[in-house]
């Protein structure tokens, strides 16, 4: 029997492999534009900024050299204390001083209002500091809107730069598993990627722009629920060659206080059916993993021959490379050495959990998530 392979190899091998399969299949990135994209229709670009000096002009630079001329680029400075709007001057970007939040509003979504309100086009392209696009990013973007209508979301594709960055392997699979966003199935919450929206003035308004969302932290996600309910389509695709970004660049407690942060608060906006089956895949991986490194160590524990888990650890990893190139530009030893960034997680999501659960908040550039008895987290400024 030591030679049969075991249950919970076969188990984990049918979930690793079906779970994508469900979820993802209908992933769409970024198409390729031609200059003619939007031919007719002015393009406001919409910066909530908060302390970007660094990241601002690459953004800044990639919107000069679009084939798509935008408009405008306003950059709404959400109470930096660098030097943000100097950056942003001198990049060419017309700026906007938020100030304080009026009660009852979180910073972004006020300063995204701020900048919606000011702007002169007829579509409304909002886009997180942190965010680089291509040059025909703008095209491509306007191809999908042309096609789609609504509001158009792209999850960036994330570039990696530093090693430490490599832990955030299992963050990106798991956001883009669990949004449901790409199953084509009929998702009880429509979904949405903050850091690039596309969107016409007309619908924005009809919607009720950033104002019905004003109190959340899961702007998007509600943004997004906002165009379901208004009988508007969100089509949501990811950036491939098209959008990208960095992210958590200021080191590894950044890194670790940003996914606390996404985890304690997105876990109200995931979808039932997406997140258990991402559940269902997380624990497989844990299964390979641990059963595989107690064959290797010789345990009684781990039945069946180590050539056998040998070759579920590579079906694994193998499959884990081909989702995080979609999701980003992650080196080869993160998905070979999978076990390492799933620890990672595993030591994240146990901090997230247990501030969610004792102290009810988590912190954030310089902002508290309040995330006491509420359906969604609140910001408190």
């Amino acid at each position: 029997m030591a030679e049969v392979l075991p249950l919970v190899l076969v188990l984990a091998l049918v979930l690793a492999a079906a779970v994508p399969v469900l979820l993802l299949r209908h992933v769409r990135t970024v198409p390729s534009g031609s200059p003619a994209a939007g031919a007719g229709r002015s393009v406001s670009v919409v910066v909530p900024a908060r302390d970007e000096e660094q990241t601002l002009p690459a953004l800044l630079a990639a919107l000069r050299d679009s084939t798509v001329p935008v408009a405008e680029v306003l950059v709404v400075d959400d109470g930096s204390t660098d030097r943000t709007a100097a950056v942003a001057l001198a990049g060419g970007a017309r700026v906007l001083r938020a100030g304080t939040p009026p009660a009852g509003w979180t910073g972004k979504a006020w300063a995204c209002h701020v900048g919606a309100d000011a702007a002169t086009g007829d579509l409304l392209l909002f886009l997180d500091a942190d965010t680089v696009l291509a040059p025909d990013a703008v095209a491509g973007l306007l191809t999908l809107h042309a096609h789609h209508g609504g509001l158009v979301s792209v999850q960036p594709h994330h570039r990696i730069v530093e090693p430490y960055e490599q832990l955030s392997a299992y963050f990106n699979v798991v956001a883009l598993m669990s949004s449901d966003a790409f199953s084509g199935g009929a998702s009880s919450r429509p979904m949405a990627f903050g850091p690039c929206l596309l969107t016409s003035r007309e619908d924005y308004l009809t919607v009720g722009g950033h104002a019905v969302v004003r109190r959340e932290i899961l702007d998007d996600v509600r943004l997004a629920q906002a165009y379901d309910r208004a009988g508007l389509p969100v089509t949501c695709a990811v950036g491939g060659e098209a959008v990208s970004m960095r992210s958590y660049p200021g080191g590894l407690r950044q890194l670790l206080a940003g996914w606390t942060k996404n985890i304690a608060s997105g876990a109200a906006a995931a979808a039932p059916r997406a997140s258990l089956a991402t559940v269902l895949w997380v624990c497989a991986h844990h299964a390979m993993a641990v059963g595989a490194l107690l064959s290797v160590a010789g345990s009684d524990l781990a039945t069946g021959s180590p050539l056998l888990w040998a070759l579920g650890w590579l079906a694994t990893s193998w499959q884990l490379r081909g989702l995080l190139r979609l999701a980003g530009s992650f080196r080869w030893w993160t998905w070979a050495l999978f076990p390492v960034p799933l620890l990672a997680f595993d030591l994240v999501f146990a901090r997230s959990a247990a501030l969610t659960v004792v102290r009810r908040s988590v912190r954030w550039r310089g902002r508290s998530v309040d995330l006491r008895g509420d359906r969604a987290a609140r910001e408190v400024t």
